[in-house]
Order: C-alpha cells, then structure tokens, then sequence
C-alpha cells in the first residue's frame, strides 16, 4: 500500500522517514518529494508497505505525531487522477 506522508521538516531525509514507519513494519520503498530546480523538499513524500494491514497500522500510529518537530499528516496516497 502506498502512504502519503505531508507536512514534513524540510530537513527530514528518506533514511529518518524509512526509520519511523520501519518501526511498525516492513518498508518496500521510501521517497521525499524535491523540487526540481532546487533539490530542496517539497514538505511531503510516500512510503511503500507491502502489506495492508501493515500499512494501516503504520497510518493509525503515525499521523499526527512529530517528526522532527513538526505533526505529520499519514493517510493512504491517492492517484493523481482521484483529484
């Protein structure tokens, strides 16, 4: 299952973001959103959970506590065609 992951530090790394959901389950992938021009992130990534129950785990523990300092947003990721 694919997790959006917002209102993240812009000096959290994907290393950090991998730590917090591996601490509930097994992470297939991990990536922060960077601008393009800059590098700099853009505030929001996703992670990968192979398995569902997993991941809503990870999405009940997770959203709305900090990271870095600042209260994320964890819920599943929808398809840009959902919009």
């Amino acid at each position: 299952m694919n997790i959006y992951v917002g209102n993240l530090d812009r000096e959290v790394t994907e290393d950090e973001l991998r730590e917090a959901f591996a601490a509930i389950g097994e992470v297939s992938s991990c990536k922060i959103i960077t601008d393009r021009l800059s590098g700099a992130s853009r505030g929001f990534g996703f992670v990968e959970m192979p398995t569902d129950e997993e991941a809503k785990k990870a999405m009940a523990e997770l959203n709305g506590t900090e990271l870095k300092g600042r209260a994320v947003t964890v819920n599943e990721a929808r398809s840009r065609d959902d919009s």
